[in-house]
């Protein structure tokens, strides 16, 4: 998986569980998550308690750990080679299973998904953009862009909205783009921000928080099943 191999998502039609296919060149190959890791993380969420997964966690790191390792450095070849900033090594990438229930009402102890980040190199924690996806037994959700950013950040982006809306709306309007991933979605704001043209759609100058175009991965995953909610996803 190592070596500028190239990955790809492809569909595996034997396969009647979750796991999607990464392809890699000179047959390598990421062979996806098992039924038996789908079957894990469904009982998990029935069974969210220490008393249960302890017994079991040679189980997780087998079964979702270790592909998911595997997968992340398939991913961080692709990132090579159009957006080697966010190659992000597995260690950083991949999220503990262990939820933070310091000040949370829900003081289960573990995470029901599994994920995954990619962040922009060189950047303080938490801030700029990145790449995200998570899965859990019932959706595959796949992000990109910045989330919840701080004042200064995001006065940024709407500067940079504001000077170059024009090309992001061709962008936008990119019929390969709309075909593959939808229309953009997102908050508005009610009114313009301080400092800011109103001649600019106000779609543009978002809150931030939200701010994605949808894509039906299970539709290209998995053409026979798209209209089970189940296998609907997003993608920012």
């Amino acid at each position: 998986m190592r070596g500028g191999h190239k990955c790809s998502i492809v569909r595996d039609p034997a396969a009647d569980h979750w796991p999607f296919t990464i392809r890699a060149a000179m047959n390598s190959r990421f062979p996806g998550f098992s039924p038996e890791a789908i079957k894990f993380l469904r009982n998990l969420a029935r069974n969210n308690k220490r008393e249960w997964f302890q017994p079991r966690k040679q189980q997780y790191e087998e079964l979702i750990k270790a592909p998911m390792v595997q997968l992340v450095e398939c991913l961080n070849n692709q990132f090579a080679e159009f957006a080697p900033q966010y190659v992000t090594l597995p260690q950083k990438a991949v999220f503990r299973i262990y939820r933070d229930t310091r000040f949370s009402a829900n003081k289960t102890p573990y995470k029901t998904h599994v994920a995954a980040i990619f962040p922009l190199q060189n950047t303080p924690k938490n801030y700029g953009s990145a790449f995200y996806f998570h899965f859990s037994a019932k959706e595959l959700l796949v992000f990109g862009g910045v989330w919840s950013p701080e004042r200064e950040e995001l006065l940024a982006i709407r500067t940079l909205l504001q000077e170059s809306y024009q090309e992001f709306q061709k962008l936008l309007r990119d019929r390969k783009l709309r075909s593959a991933i939808g229309e953009l979605k997102g908050d508005e704001l009610t009114r313009m921000p301080a400092g800011f043209l109103v001649l600019v759609p106000k779609a543009l100058m978002v809150i931030a928080i939200v701010l994605m175009i949808g894509c039906p991965i299970s539709a290209l995953l998995f053409p026979d099943r798209k209209e089970d909610p189940i296998f609907r996803h997003d993608c920012m």
